[in-house]
């Protein structure tokens, strides 16, 4: 209960600070093309019920219909005001209003798309037992996501091979030491990120450490080193086919 009502009270407050910035950038995204500046992507959510996901529009329309759900940072179908978008994590902002609406929370594991949950293990599954959130450990952890894919001829099966293990380990460890005081941590956690990063992953370390997480779970999130194809949690093989 006080979770959902953090919830209702920092998402209003959060859609009306950011709403000055976000009215001139809707205005932009419809001039680009006079099409919705406002993307809806179907998500699984908490018990696999699906939901529509707002985002604001940084890709071509209809970017979906490719079939490719992950996106590296010089993926084609990003439009020029997208890439500002994405930047600056502006196209994350209205999922506030899926918080409001009781769809997703704050902080919670990332909701995936129904193709990517088909593909989860048992142990995977477990995500699906709380609400999807706007951030979480992982969201900090791989915010260059795009960056992370670039150059990739497969990006769904790169992420597949080394992001999905370590983001759906991250999403597990805060299922099993969510509280609303690791709420709070994460959110003030994501503010830094915007500023410092590097700062941010020390604070998640930090936090890891104090619940004595795995050591290379650690390591990983400390981001010193390239990332390796690994199984996904639930697993022990690496994902080599789609």
């Amino acid at each position: 209960m006080v979770k959902r009502i953090m919830d209702i009270i920092l998402s209003l407050v959060g859609l009306m600070l950011f709403l000055p910035l976000l009215i001139p950038v809707i205005i932009l995204v419809w001039l680009q093309d006079f099409h919705s500046p406002f993307y809806v992507g179907q998500r699984v959510g908490q018990n696999y019920k699906m939901f529509g996901m707002v985002k604001l529009r940084s890709m071509v329309l209809n970017a979906e219909k490719t079939g490719v759900q992950s996106t590296s940072i010089d993926d084609k179908r990003i439009t020029s005001v997208g890439r500002f978008i994405r930047a600056y994590k502006l196209d994350e902002v209205m999922q506030l209003w899926n918080v409001f609406k009781g769809d997703m929370s704050l902080v919670g594991p990332r909701p995936n798309v129904e193709k990517d949950v088909a593909l989860y293990t048992v142990e995977e599954k477990k995500l699906l037992s709380v609400k999807p959130g706007v951030t979480d450990l992982s969201s900090i952890v791989f915010s260059d996501e795009g960056e992370i894919l670039k150059g990739s001829q497969n990006p769904d099966l790169s992420y597949n091979q080394i992001i999905r293990p370590w983001k759906s380990r991250l999403g597990l460890f805060y299922i099993v030491h969510r509280s609303c005081i690791v709420d709070f941590k994460l959110l003030i956690i994501t503010i830094i990120a915007i500023f410092s990063k590097q700062t941010a992953l020390g604070f998640i370390k930090n936090m890891l450490d104090s619940f004595k997480a795995d050591a290379e779970l650690i390591k990983v999130c400390e981001r010193k080193n390239s990332l390796y194809p690994f199984p996904p949690p639930g697993s022990l093989n690496i994902v080599y086919d789609l």
